[in-house]
């Protein structure tokens, strides 16, 4: 069994425990396909809570953050929010979206919430590091604090926490979903980025 295949087992193990149906809840989960693999998406009256990637670990703690901020009444059932979300998951993997709509829930201390927000304004195709992003909010001296709390990003892709690394740009730092998943966006971005500004220069007449 691949890795693919173990997360897709670790989804199914995940949501046939939960109450299965569309009624009332205060969080809504079910599978997210995407071309980097299967994702737990979750969502509440007000938005999209939750895109994990299918690692044990990370589900647990994604698990009891919806709990702490949520409440624990939760169904495998889709939803209004999740079907928005798909799609403009699907026009991003297929470069046609640059930026995400659907209302994004991210409650969390002032310093996640800061940064979180923070994540939604790096342009697509563009980087940031770690030292740049405490910078910008004020807390130059709390990189370790800035790195804790972008690894603990319960919105993989649409909070683009893959868009921060380290600042001598020889590494990618880390990534929860693996950095080959980090690798692949950012190199997904990056072509966009680059096609999308061929086709914008304005066409030259070539000089007489």
């Amino acid at each position: 069994m691949d890795e693919l295949e173990q997360e897709e087992k670790l989804l199914d193990e995940w949501l046939e425990r939960l109450p299965q149906g569309s009624g009332a809840a205060d969080v809504w989960l079910r599978r997210m396909h995407t071309p980097l693999g299967t994702l737990l998406a979750g969502a509440n009256a007000q938005g999209v809570v939750l895109l994990e990637f299918a690692d044990a670990a990370r589900l647990r703690r994604a698990g009891a953050a919806l709990r702490q901020h949520f409440g624990d009444d939760w169904t495998a059932a889709d939803h209004p929010w999740l079907r928005q979300l798909e799609a403009e998951l699907s026009a991003y993997f297929n470069g046609r979206r640059h930026r995400f709509e659907v209302p994004l829930v991210f409650p969390g201390t002032p310093l996640q919430q800061s940064l979180w927000q923070a994540l939604t304004e790096i342009p697509h195709g563009e980087r940031r590091s770690y030292e740049q992003m405490a910078a910008q909010l004020g807390v130059p001296g709390a990189v370790r604090a800035i790195g804790t709390c972008n690894g603990i990003n319960r919105l993989a892709i649409v909070v683009p926490c893959h868009r921060l690394g380290n600042k001598d740009g020889r590494g990618l730092g880390g990534y929860g979903g693996g950095l080959w998943r980090k690798q692949r966006l950012l190199e997904l971005e990056s072509a966009i980025s680059v096609r999308t500004t061929s086709l914008s220069e304005p066409t030259r007449s070539p000089t007489l």
